[in-house]
């Protein structure tokens, strides 16, 4: 069985193979820099991005794909455009990108701050 109690995003991306492992720490370090003041931590045994105790956004390594979650309504909607080559790819708050494409950065940037923005204005309600 997999192990399931990672205490950091380290020891999590640690469990890929090393191709994979680059790609998860692009990925990772994309996230912190567009949202350099995000707690990172492990929640549901995955990476978690929290604002101000509120969560921001989570993502994933799997097989085929890595994941960022949650793509909201507003989301999807929002970046509709530029998640056209994902369609496909996303259902039940994920948006799926495969491991065997370039690591899109500028739109993975552009989601986690639209992310952080709908998370603060969550908690200014």
């Amino acid at each position: 069985m997999a192990k399931t109690d990672f205490k950091s995003v380290d020891e999590y991306i640690a469990t890929y193979p090393e191709d994979v492992q680059a790609i998860l720490q692009r990925v990772r370090s994309t996230i912190r820099k567009a949202v350099p003041g995000a707690e990172e931590a492990i929640s549901y045994q995955i990476p978690a991005y929290k604002l101000h105790g509120g969560s921001v956004l989570y993502f994933a390594g799997w097989k085929q794909h890595y994941s960022l979650y949650p793509a909201t309504d507003q989301l999807v909607e929002a970046f509709k455009d530029e998640l056209a080559p994902y369609t496909d790819k996303i259902n039940k708050g994920t948006i799926r990108f495969p491991l065997s494409q370039p690591v899109p950065v500028k739109l993975i940037t552009r989601i986690a701050k639209f992310l952080a923005k709908e998370a603060s204005e969550r908690r200014s309600q």
